[in-house]
């Protein structure tokens, strides 16, 4: 037994010296003490016990020692030996039993005592305190394992948690909390961990889980957490059966671990691989393409062409906004305005004359594909008005019959109920027209093409309210659930090369969306295709008799010669506007930016209007024209664009011009606004 000090205080110094000497035959360091004070003092957590006579209690005020061994620690209770000399213990001596409920664990020895009976008492505190001191060790070391596994979850960025099996009460950290979106304060339970899991992982997470307490498995698991905001991400745990000394599974523990990060790079590094399986593939049809062309010539062209095609398509998909139709646009102003002047300046050739005009049409053509990438980028200008749909395709049955032919049978159920949606009439024909085609072309053995107008309730991505639809279905070839996904997508054709632009369901797709509707499509192979045009229904309104628009006559107006500033960032187009302009007999100044056309109207130079570009870098028309107002207040301004929709241009109220326009337009524009 280590040396240990052991406090002893008695009045009588005989007494006091026989303590200590059989204190220190057991191996024990006595240290006795002057005065009751100085004992209260020393009772500490390295103290072993204390050897005390009755009268040195009695006289003293116990009130400091009794509060001092109330706030010892968990692991401690001291032990005092109290020296005795009228009648024992508690039992016989009613201060004794006083002095047990102040001082808690004591032992009583009364006088004159053997030396025997003191030394087996000593030893036995000792060996009490002794035990003490281990478990104060144990619960030290315990508690720096606790902070070392804190510290290391903490370093981790994992939280733990522990799941009692039969209350199924969950405890977790803030950092677990934190990875299922909940705040440290906030109450989280299983059933709120249950809530956050993605409802497509649920039944696999409660799979796992029947797993590791039925069968005693280790729970390890990653899956998708669905935030209160609405944000996906991701969860690892893992966790293991804790069972009881009986072996009775009592609670499930573990860490939990956002892994949004990782797999994120995962998903990124799949997509990095499949482009890459995309371009070697593609490389190496270029190089059996360039292989195939040393074979046969003939083979090579019509190699190439696909490749070409194809190559075009793909590039398209990844381009296909507002900004494609405007640069496609600035093209055809280039390419009609420059045909419209060399039109006016050719001799009186009819074969030129004719060239010209192929080229025109051509060019226009092109402007017609434009309102096609707009009608899927869901911007081209509708005109919408409250049409009955069933007298909308009685309409068409000519030109349905005429383009499905006649091995093809159309079949109308049209209700005479009210059938009135908001559609653009124009654009909803060209819809359906294109939906018949599809059919017919799906079915090259003939077969049944069904149009059926009724209404419904809007639900899913619809808006709640009445909707008419218009459905169009077909008993041909049908789609594959994978071919039906992309049907859609533009320029995904089924058909051969050459035999379609892709663009029909996208187009249709786009008009549908932008009438605040939905197309629906569903199709097995061989059972046919069912398109559902879904469209918000409008209140019938009543018949009235068309009449034929009054023409004015237009008044003749004196050409008037102006001094304008043209401003255009695309030599191009603005060489185009230019030489038109000039033509009309105005005088010009080009500006490639909008801070040259500041600059320009910052220097006093006069300019009766200016001509400026929408989509320009750095300073946009609507900008510039806010700026050119500060300068010159009144400037009557022209804003040239291939948008469709200027939110910020309609803010100034400026007058818009969409491009591709003709010199006729131009001129008729410019003379509204010096007129005014």
């Amino acid at each position: 037994m280590r040396e240990t000090n052991v406090l002893v205080l008695a009045p009588r110094g005989r007494d006091a010296e026989v303590a200590a000497a059989l204190l220190s035959e057991c191996g024990l360091a006595p240290l006795v003490c002057p005065d009751f004070e100085t004992l209260t003092r020393r009772i500490d957590d390295d103290a072993c016990f204390a050897v005390v006579t009755e009268e040195a209690l009695r006289l003293s005020d116990l009130s400091d020692l009794t509060e001092r061994l109330s706030a010892q620690a968990p692991w401690s209770d001291f032990q005092f030996i109290v020296l005795t000399q009228r009648g024992g213990g508690p039992e016989r001596n009613p201060a004794a039993a006083r002095l047990s409920e102040r001082l808690r664990n004591v032992s009583f020895l009364e006088r004159p005592f053997h030396p025997t009976s003191f030394v087996s008492l000593a030893t036995t505190a000792a060996r009490g305190r002794h035990r003490q001191f281990e478990a104060r060790a144990r619960m030290e070391e315990l508690h720096e394992g606790e902070e070392r596994l804190r510290t290391a979850l903490l370093a981790g960025h994992l939280g733990s948690w522990e799941l009692d099996l039969s209350t199924w009460t969950l405890v977790a950290t803030s950092t677990c909390k934190a990875i299922f979106g909940y705040g440290p304060e906030e109450a989280f339970g299983y059933d709120d961990l249950l809530r956050s899991v993605h409802p497509g992982d649920r039944e696999r997470m409660q799979a796992a889980v029947e797993r590791s307490v039925s069968g005693g498995a280790d729970y390890a698991i990653e899956y998708r957490v669905l935030w209160r905001d609405g944000s996906v991400h991701w969860t690892a745990i893992n966790g293991r059966l804790v069972r009881d000394r009986s072996g009775r599974k009592i609670r499930l523990v573990g860490v939990s671990a956002d892994i949004t990060a990782r797999k994120e790079a995962e998903a990124d590094l799949q997509r990095l691989n499949e482009t890459l399986e995309a371009r070697v593939a593609e490389r190496t049809g270029e190089l059996e393409a360039a292989h195939r062309i040393v074979m046969a010539e003939v083979e090579q062209r019509e190699r190439t062409e696909t490749l070409l095609r194809q190559s075009q398509k793909m590039e398209a998909i990844g381009q296909l906004t507002g900004g494609v139709a405007h640069d496609f646009n600035n093209l055809l102003m280039a390419v009609l305005g420059n045909l419209d002047l060399l039109r006016k300046h050719i001799p009186d050739d009819a074969r030129t004359a004719r060239l010209i005009d192929g080229a025109m049409k051509g060019a226009q053509r092109g402007a017609a594909l434009t309102q096609r990438l707009l009608a899927f980028a869901r911007r081209q200008d509708l005109v919408v008005e409250a049409r009955d749909l069933a007298d909308l395709v009685r309409g068409m049955t000519d030109l349905l019959e005429r383009s499905l032919g006649g091995n093809i049978e159309l079949t109308l159920e049209l209700d005479d109920a009210p059938s009135t949606a908001l559609v653009d009439a124009n654009q909803l024909e060209l819809a359906i027209l294109n939906l018949a085609v599809n059919a017919r072309d799906a079915m090259p053995n003939g077969g049944e093409l069904r149009i059926r107008i009724d209404r419904g309730q809007g639900e899913g991505e619809l808006s709640a309210g009445d909707y008419v639809r218009l459905s169009v279905s077909d008993t041909g070839q049908g789609m594959s659930a994978e071919t039906l996904k992309k049907a859609t997508e533009p320029f995904f054709s089924t058909k051969g090369v050459g035999k379609g632009t892709g663009l029909g369901l996208s187009m249709i797709h786009g008009l549908a969306v932008q009438l605040n509707g939905a197309l629906r499509l569903t199709s097995h192979p061989g059972e046919g295709t069912r398109a559902e045009l879904w469209l918000p229904a409008a209140e019938a309104l009543p018949a009235v008799r068309e009449q034929a628009p009054r023409v004015e006559p237009k008044a003749e107006r004196a050409p008037v010669r102006a001094r304008i500033l043209a401003v255009d960032d695309d030599p191009l187009i603005a060489m185009s506007t230019t030489d038109m302009l000039e033509d009309l007999g105005h005088e010009v100044v080009e500006a490639q930016s909008g801070a040259q056309a500041l600059q320009l109207l910052g220097q006093g130079s006069p300019f009766d209007l200016m001509i400026t570009d929408f989509s320009m870098p750095r300073m946009n028309g609507a900008e510039l024209a806010e700026a050119a107002l500060a300068l010159r207040p009144g400037l009557p301004i022209l804003l040239a664009t291939g948008y469709a929709e200027l939110p910020a241009g309609e803010r100034l109220g400026l007058p818009r011009l969409g491009k591709p326009y003709s010199q006729s337009q131009l001129a008729d524009e410019i003379q509204k606004l010096l007129a005014r």
